[in-house]
C-alpha cells in the first residue's frame, strides 16, 4: 500500500480564527512543518498555505484558505495536479466525539456532520481517503457545538491537545511508507 502524499490540515483563515478548537488540523500541519523544517507559503492555485514535506520529494501539506465548509477545493486543486490519488491523503481536522488529548485515525467513513469532511467528500467524489481525528472534547449539547468549535480551548485542553499533536506527528514516517496498521497501534494504544 502506498504511503501518504497529501497531508491535509483543516481549519478557518484568519487571526480571529487561529485559536479556536476548529484549527486543530491547522495546529498539527504548524507542527509537523516546524519538527520537519518544512515551509509553507500561500499559494494561489491550490487555495491555500502549501509546501512541500522536508526532505521528501513528493509529499506535500496544505492548510487550506477557503474556510472550513470549502476544505475540498483546496484538496482537489492540489491532489488533481500533482495525480495523488484520495487513498494517499490524510486529512487532519478536529474532532467532537474524542476527549482533548485524543488522537484516532481511520481510513473511509462517513463525514458525521463535519463541514469540511463533507467537503473533501464531494470534492473528491469518495470518502475513501485517510483522516487524523484530533479530539477537542463536546460541549455536552449539540445546540452549543458551533460556539464551542469557534472557540478557545481551556488551558488543559490545550495542553492536552498540543501534546498529542506532538506526538502523533512523530509516526508520519510510517504513514510514508504506508504502515497505517502500525501507526494506529502506536496512536490508538499510547497511555
Amino acid at each position: 500500500m502506498s504511503g501518504i502524499k497529501l497531508f491535509v490540515g483543516l481549519g478557518n483563515p484568519g487571526e480571529k480564527y487561529v485559536a479556536t478548537r476548529h484549527n486543530a488540523g491547522f495546529w498539527w500541519i504548524d507542527q509537523l512543518a516546524a519538527a520537519t523544517n518544512s515551509k509553507l507559503a500561500i499559494d494561489a492555485k491550490f487555495f491555500g498555505f502549501t509546501g512541500k514535506l522536508s526532505p521528501t520529494a513528493d509529499t506535500w501539506l496544505i492548510k487550506p484558505t477557503t474556510f472550513m465548509n470549502a476544505s475540498g477545493k483546496a484538496v482537489a486543486a492540489l491532489a488533481n495536479y500533482y495525480k495523488i490519488s484520495p487513498n494517499e491523503i490524510l486529512v487532519i481536522h478536529d474532532e467532537l466525539d474524542l476527549p482533548a488529548g485524543s488522537t484516532k485515525m481511520k481510513f473511509g467513513g462517513g463525514h458525521g456532520g463535519h463541514n469540511g469532511l463533507r467537503d473533501i467528500h464531494a470534492a473528491l467524489g469518495t470518502p475513501d481517503y485517510w483522516r487524523m481525528r484530533v479530539g477537542i472534547g463536546h460541549p455536552g449539547s449539540k445546540t452549543e457545538v458551533v460556539n464551542f468549535v469557534l472557540k478557545a480551548p481551556t488551558k488543559d485542553e490545550q495542553i492536552a491537545i498540543e501534546d498529542n499533536i506532538i506526538d502523533s506527528t512523530k509516526l508520519v514516517d510510517l504513514l510514508l511508507t504506508g504502515e497505517f496498521d502500525s501507526a494506529m497501534l502506536k496512536l490508538h494504544t499510547k497511555k
